[in-house]
């Protein structure tokens, strides 16, 4: 979703007025609804700088991501309240119905969940939130692509990104299959939201199939990403940028093959190379 805004552009000594798009920012306030005993409760738990559209996979994603809920199904109902932005007439609020409420820790989610658009995990506001859940490894065989299809995929990425060839302000997140087949892409201003965006949705269509398919993302790989990356056992991550030590370091843990710096016809493999052939 973007929006045009009069700019002034500077080209070789000369300047003139134009009309640019620009990628919208907006903030989603998203709140939980369960039942406690006999009694609905509903609390607001996070507010994340997004672009709008595709907030119901957003919210997929990233309740699941960050295991609020368990399974996907246990989402009952994804409604936005509130009223319309008078700038683009968009709703700014969202509210998750949970039909299982049995481990919500309303206290313990609010201190972890406060997220802005450049990072899910700086955005936090406690070490504790750094704590994965997830015990068991990935599988070290599967999936094996080629060196190929990895210097492929981020132009692939880029061809079939709606906004970004428009504002050159957002990112995207794509899943693929081995062979370098497009499966479904996201775009958001946020990296992190992106993915949440992308599991979502796969998640909701039951598009996942991590024995063939692997994630590609604009930009670098910060921890927050191999988390995400990990919650669906995803066994390889490549992105356009570098990676962080944190996230090395977490993709070693749970044998994730972690890839960075593609361009053109190269590339870096920081973990776990056994898959790539």
């Amino acid at each position: 979703m973007n929006s045009n805004y009069k700019v002034i552009k500077f080209r070789s000594n000369n300047s003139k007025e134009v009309n640019d798009q620009i990628s919208i920012e907006e903030p989603l306030e998203i709140s939980l609804k369960y039942k406690d005993k006999e009694n609905w409760i509903e609390n607001t738990i996070s507010i994340t700088m997004r672009t709008p559209g595709d907030d119901e996979d957003l919210v997929r994603g990233f309740l699941f991501n960050e295991k609020v809920v368990e399974k996907i199904e246990y989402i009952e109902k994804i409604e936005h309240s509130g009223r319309p932005t008078d700038q683009y007439g968009i709703k700014n609020k969202i509210t998750v119905t949970i039909n299982n409420s049995e481990n919500i820790d309303i206290d313990k989610i609010k201190r972890n969940f406060l997220t802005n658009s450049s990072c899910g995990v700086c955005g936090k506001t406690s070490l504790d939130s750094l704590e994965i859940i997830k015990k068991d490894k990935i599988l070290k065989s599967i999936p094996k692509i080629t060196k190929e299809t990895i210097m492929l995929s981020p132009d692939k990425l880029r061809q079939n990104q709606s906004e970004f060839s428009k504002t050159g302000g957002i990112h995207a997140s794509g899943l693929f299959t081995a062979k370098g087949d497009i499966v479904a892409i996201k775009e958001d201003v946020g990296r992190h939201n992106a993915l949440d965006k992308l599991i979502g949705h796969a998640l909701d269509q039951k598009l996942l199939d991590t024995n063939i398919q692997f994630l590609t993302c604009s930009g670098r790989l910060n921890f927050d990403l191999v988390q995400k990356a990990l919650m669906v056992n995803i066994g390889i991550l490549i992105g356009v940028g570098a990676p962080t030590s944190l996230a090395i370091d977490l993709a070693n843990r749970f044998d994730m093959t972690l890839v960075g710096f593609v361009k053109g016809d190269s590339f870096n493999i920081y973990s776990n190379s056994e898959r790539i052939k």
